[in-house]
């Protein structure tokens, strides 16, 4: 059997190990001003407070590992990401998945880290690789690959397969260790093709069982444009971490989000004597 690959992010003070044999790892997914009215605002702004507690919330509801990202049109997204990262750094010692698909920005906050962060993303276009790969090197980043090229997203399993093949063989043809790329085979939405969600699933144990890589995709994707999204969610989302997904980019505000996450790890054998069940049940009940 190919061996679990342990992907390790650190903050500070805190070091997070992403692996197919630990319990599921939640990336927070609030700091984010797109599609969030209410953070786009507050970034246009200039105001950081809703930032830092939705960092703080996050980390609380149990995501080990927050996303942010700062793309505010019109905004300078060097100094906005840096400031932002700053911020949430102040309030939090979650390891960071920086989110940009500026590289000045990036690099910007790159520089400011204090930490191993998780790059939010490359993926198989050579713009991409020939931009992104050089700063995960230089600054000892781990990165997420997105499995789409200059083609676009592929539509077959066989295919997405192939641009994560691209993607990992340039990473560490430029001696980034295959344990610091994590892929993502992108969730499309089921409302407008029924096969995309087993077209995700179906790729997540092709890469498994060639790499052993950790995966992450953004899991409320597949329901866009459906009614109960919450269930389609909670659903897909425990689907695929039995499939392999490990770090899935979520909010955990939403309860059936960090229950199914703790109940696929329980079931897959993940949650010794259910401790991280019943704890999180009581502390559930004692917030009520």
């Amino acid at each position: 059997m190919l061996e679990n690959k342990k992907t390790i992010l650190s903050s500070k003070t805190k070091t997070v190990e992403i692996c197919r044999d630990n319990p599921t790892v939640l990336i927070g997914e609030r700091i984010n001003p797109t599609g969030r009215k209410v953070v786009l605002a507050a970034l246009q702004e200039g105001n950081f407070e809703l930032v830092r507690q939705d960092a703080i919330k996050q980390v609380e509801a149990g995501a080990t590992v927050l996303d942010v990202n700062a793309g505010v049109p019109g905004a300078d997204e060097v100094a906005l990401l840096s400031q932002v990262i700053q911020e949430v750094m102040s309030v939090v010692d979650a390891p960071l998945c920086i989110d940009t698909a500026n590289p000045q920005a990036l690099e910007a906050a790159l520089k400011l880290y204090e930490g191993k962060a998780l790059i939010n993303s490359v993926n198989g276009e050579e713009k991409s690789l020939e931009t992104i790969l050089p700063l995960a090197k230089e600054y000892g980043a781990a990165i997420i690959g997105l499995c789409m090229d200059d083609d676009g997203i592929p539509t077959t399993p066989s295919a997405r397969l192939e641009v994560a093949d691209k993607i990992i063989e340039r990473a560490t043809s430029m001696g980034i260790p295959i344990e610091d790329i994590v892929i993502d085979p992108l969730a499309m939405t089921m409302s407008s093709d029924h096969l995309a969600g087993a077209l995700t699933l179906q790729t997540i144990k092709l890469i498994v069982e060639k790499y052993g890589v950790n995966i992450t995709m953004g899991s409320s994707n597949i329901s866009f444009g459906l009614p109960e999204r919450k269930f389609v969610n909670a659903t897909y989302m425990a689907m695929a971490i039995h499939a392999g997904m490990t770090c899935p980019i979520a909010n955990p505000l939403v309860i059936e989000v960090r229950t199914t996450a703790l109940a696929a790890d329980l079931a897959l054998g993940r949650d010794e004597y259910g401790m991280r069940w019943i704890k999180d049940f009581r502390t559930r009940k004692k917030n009520q």
